[in-house]
């Protein structure tokens, strides 16, 4: 979240300046106070008035807001921010940026500011490849700002190229990342998320309905939080966004439980989040099974445990395990939590309507030797910040070398 933050809005002239307004808003939802400046060019696309009414702040244009010598003072805005996000950037304001020309008030606050600055360009495509562009854009990155990668499109002769100015709800992401404690820094933390998938046939397989989700949104808070994440995924459809995840795709439980066991060897910290198939068949067939009028057996057998086997050598590191159970729940964890020598597990359960597979939200109870907390339905994202809370309070102190 972005709650109590101090944002300047600056906005350019550009056919994205209404992006802005989606922007401000998505950050006010966050819990940030949102000041709006804008250069004259600016104002040729979006109102003064709309954006006011979305900040309910006066718009900053002009060094003097009226004829009386009431002035804008940009030395204030730059000491009174927490950020200041430039979105959208014309090439033009990029290059006055990089050179130090103050020609307007969103420039001269620019210069003025001592909070981080988050620039995301918006922009011709052609004109964001041109080599002065580029340039303009290093220099900014070596001043120390930060850019906002823009979103891909196609250039003029058809190749593929970036331009488009970032979504705005990625550019609050961006941020919400920027301003997160980093109180994983140094960290190793392996991660196991999704399904896995055992084959019965080229075109069919043993599986369960597992999204991935939870995981998924694990890896990105520990990322986020400054650990570095190694993420074994399970079959699914989702992408991930922190730079700091490296991500390793397999397919059925005895692949997950190699590169989970690659992974342990150097991590911290073990979340064992993936939803792995307990059988799978003993034998897989090269072509596609064809239907008969007999009854078709399948024999399977066990899948190694992912969990028992990494907890039995375990060392210092902290594990993290999942218990999805439809009776006697927390009797069931707990003797899940014992059995494979974990130090947490998170209680999930079928009969909590509107989460577990598939969902965005889920209801957990975190359960550790001392205590058991029970947490209200939320969505994945706010869950995986309860349970890093918690990670991070047990291991408080610890060494991050295996800790």
């Amino acid at each position: 979240m972005l709650r109590g933050k101090k944002i300047v809005v600056g906005i350019t002239g550009s056919i994205a300046a209404y992006k802005s307004c989606l922007l401000i808003r998505e950050m006010i939802r966050r819990g940030a106070e949102v000041q709006v400046v804008i250069t004259p060019a600016g104002k040729e696309f979006i109102t003064p008035i709309t954006l006011s009414a979305l900040t309910h702040k006066p718009v900053v244009s002009e060094f003097f807001s009226q004829r009386d010598g009431t002035w804008n003072s940009h030395v204030d805005l730059g000491l009174w921010a927490d950020a200041m996000v430039i979105a959208p950037c014309t090439a033009s304001s990029i290059g006055k940026m990089a050179n130090g020309i103050a020609d307007n008030m969103l420039i001269t606050t620019y210069l003025s500011m001592r909070a981080p600055v988050f620039i995301a360009p918006a922009m011709d495509l052609d004109m964001y490849m041109h080599p002065s562009t580029q340039t303009n854009l290093q220099k900014l990155k070596d001043y120390g700002n930060h850019i906002i990668e823009p979103a891909s499109g196609f250039l003029a002769s058809g190749l593929e190229g970036k331009g488009r100015m970032e979504e705005p709800a990625k550019i609050a992401d961006y941020l919400e990342r920027f301003f997160k404690p980093k109180d994983m820094s140094g960290r190793k933390v392996m991660i196991t998320a999704g399904p896995t998938h055992e084959k019965i046939d080229p075109v069919r397989f043993i599986g369960n309905y597992s999204s991935g989700k939870m995981g998924f949104a694990l890896a990105e808070e520990c990322a986020d939080r400054g650990a570095e994440v190694t993420l074994v995924a399970g079959p699914v459809t989702l992408n991930t966004n922190n730079p700091n995840i490296r991500r390793v795709d397999v397919e059925t439980a005895r692949q997950m439980l190699q590169e989970a066991e690659k992974a342990f060897e150097t991590s911290d910290i073990a979340i064992l989040c993936a939803a792995v198939a307990d059988y799978a068949p003993s034998s897989t067939a090269n072509e596609k099974i064809k239907r008969t009028a007999d009854d078709m057996d399948i024999v399977l057998v066990p899948n190694p445990d992912i969990a028992k086997t990494l907890g039995d050598k375990k060392g210092g590191r902290y594990m993290v395990g999942f218990a999805l159970e439809t009776n006697n729940e927390e009797s069931n964890a707990r003797e899940k939590l014992h059995k494979k020598h974990l130090d947490m597990i998170v209680l999930n359960s079928l009969r909590n309507e509107g989460t577990c597979f598939g969902s965005d939200d889920n209801a957990v109870k975190i359960i550790t030797d001392e205590v058991s907390k029970t947490y209200g339905k939320k969505s994945k994202k706010e869950v995986a910040k309860d349970i890093v809370d918690e990670i991070v309070k047990n291991t408080a102190g610890a060494d991050s070398e295996l800790l």
